[in-house]
């Protein structure tokens, strides 16, 4: 990666944020509301329109009060007990835990939520803002509202947090970060000098301490807009961001005692400051010439948020670097984020030359499952590497996936389902012809890709074909690919314990697995799930066939025997 196409870009980012107006609509809401909380009420919120325009801003503040007792008695709630967020989980990551302080205050509030999220309409623009654990409690319900955002039409709402403490661990990280698009939908706003938005990964917050012993550890997500007297700069990595956060407290704690008690921050100063300041600064107000433009542009957003306007250090040019690296690695990511439209066509360019050596194969009395497996042709190793690429599109779709939020995965499984079904049946038995070259054994259980696993579950879970439906599988047969994708792995392994019986080695044993794969086979016929190729004279299954036939003799007859033996397979199209 070329380092000089690399700038970062976070101080015009948060210049941008600031001079939209944005922030001092929402804090002014939440401002607006604190003067309507009650002292006995723990949280009061409220939606506000806003005249002239389809906006609603949705404002939660949470009582001082209850805000220092809750971040004193801090601890993690399980996914397992919070149903309303299941949605989150994925394949890959099953579990993740959230702030009780945060739960505990939107459960008390859920039935408000759950009448009010029932009267939105899809096209309301909608921002979401909160302060302190009123921050936290605003990021449980964007979180909450994006479990709809799949259908059309539906509006994404903006979650705007003025100094709320961290409200996850790795898994919720993870969750909402897979997602580049979830994760831009929340902005927290800390303020260098306000002790809560890095309350839980303080080293001098015995909590904190005590919690990064154990399995759950407090992480960011979203992007972070971070403010001091200098100015404000704007994070996205939430690796970078815990690194900074970290650093800013070690610069507070070398001005003020570590045991400084949580007090509330005004951020309306802090918002009318940074708009009365906000500008672009570039190069030039650096102290030394820096030539990378990434190093240059982290410097500067270091110093924008009250960090390495000293003299550099050891310890402050590794945190350099330590940013240079998150942001390399955001680029990358973004770079790499799978979009499976765009390569789409190429990868149905490639099934239609499978298609094509299908035919041609098909005419040479074979089938492309032996031709490729006894490839010595140049339009056979063709096929190698129309296989490697739609193997690697599939691949990588399938990870996708399993990255998802479960209500998205279910959306986008059924969406590419028939694709991915064709694309199994027609190029996982070149993969079992591979295998047994290679004289492996027992393909289902040692040698199948997780991948095919996966595809295969999935058409499951959307529901088998229905027994009315063999009459359309009659009629299609004979341009119909195998419906079982490991057909010809049951077939090598038939070939193989018919040489087992012909050197006398586990003969009952034997027998009987080759008896189950006749009535596999039957039933397979039966229900027209099978090709016609597999009767094509050159091909593996009917190599066994003739093996089988030797060995069971002519008294022998089963259905499957019958079948073959009157020729009834040439009438199978």
């Amino acid at each position: 990666m070329n380092q000089f196409s690399l700038f970062s870009s976070g101080i015009e980012l948060a210049n941008l944020v600031v001079s939209s107006g944005l922030l001092k609509l929402s804090w002014d809401k939440i401002s607006e509301l604190y003067t309507e909380l009650n002292q006995s009420e723990e949280i009061r919120w409220k939606d506000y329109q806003q005249p002239q325009s389809n906006c609603i801003i949705v404002a939660f503040v949470v009582s001082p009060n209850c805000t220092k007792q809750l971040l004193e008695e801090e601890e993690l709630v399980p996914s397992s007990s919070l149903p309303f967020f299941h949605f989150l989980r994925t394949e890959i990551n099953s579990s993740f835990s959230i702030s009780k302080a945060a739960v505990t205050l939107f459960d008390s509030i859920l039935d408000q939520l759950s009448s009010f999220k029932d009267r939105l309409g899809n096209s309301i623009s909608m921002i979401v803002t909160g302060h302190c654990l009123g921050g936290s409690v605003a990021s449980l319900f964007t979180l909450w509202l994006l479990e709809s955002i799949n259908r059309p039409g539906t509006k994404r709402p903006l979650c705007i947090t003025f100094g709320a403490p961290l409200i996850g661990d790795k898994g919720l990280q993870q969750a909402i970060s897979q997602n580049l698009m979830w994760n831009s939908d929340f902005l927290h706003v800390a303020a260098s000098q306000d002790l809560v938005p890095r309350f839980f990964i303080s080293p001098y917050n015995p909590n904190a301490m005590e919690i990064d012993s154990q399995t759950g550890i407090y992480k960011p997500f979203g992007i972070f807009l971070l403010c001091s007297e200098y100015g404000c700069s704007s994070l996205e990595d939430p690796e970078a961001v815990s690194e900074v956060l970290v650093a800013m407290d070690l610069e507070i704690a070398r001005n003020k005692p570590p045991n400084e008690q949580w007090h509330m921050i005004d951020y309306g100063a802090v918002v009318k400051r940074l708009m009365s300041t906000v500008s672009f600064k570039g190069i030039s107000q650096l102290s030394e010439m820096i030539e990378c433009p990434l190093q240059a542009g982290i410097v500067l957003q270091l110093q924008a948020i009250g960090l390495n306007r000293r003299q550099q250090s050891g310890a402050s040019n590794l945190l350099i670097a330590k940013l240079e690296k998150c942001e390399k690695a955001l680029v990358l990511k973004r770079k790499m984020v799978f979009n499976p439209f765009k390569k789409l066509n190429k990868r149905k360019e490639d099934m239609a030359k499978l298609e094509w050596y299908k035919k041609v194969s098909k005419s040479e009395d074979k089938g492309y499952y032996d031709s490729y497996k006894n490839r010595g042709l140049k339009k056979d190793m063709h096929v190698v590497t129309f296989k490697k690429s739609l193997t690697n599109y599939w691949k990588e779709m399938v990870a996708e996936v399993e990255r998802m939020p479960q209500k998205e995965e279910a959306s986008f499984r059924t969406r590419w389902l028939y694709a991915g079904t064709n694309y199994r049946r027609m190029v996982e038995p070149l993969d079992i012809a591979d295998y047994y070259k290679e004289n492996g054994e027992d393909y289902k259980a040692n040698g199948r890709s997780q991948h095919y696993i996966k595809l295969e579950k999935w058409l499951e879970e959307a529901g088998k074909p229905l027994s009315s439906q063999v009459i359309t599988r009659k009629q299609n047969v004979s341009a119909s690919l195998t419906e079982d994708s490991c057909f010809w792995a049951h077939v090598e392994e038939a070939l193989i314990q018919c040489e087992l019986l012909r050197n006398g080695q586990e003969e009952e044993s034997t027998r009987k697995k080759l008896i189950r794969f006749e009535e596999y086979v039957m039933e397979q016929i039966k229900e027209y799930a099978v090709s016609p190729e597999i009767f094509l004279g050159g091909s593996s299954f009917m190599q066994w066939w003739k093996d089988y036939e030797q060995i069971v003799g002519t008294s022998y007859k089963s259905q499957l025997t019958d079948f073959m033996k009157s020729l009834l397979y040439q009438q199978y199209h």
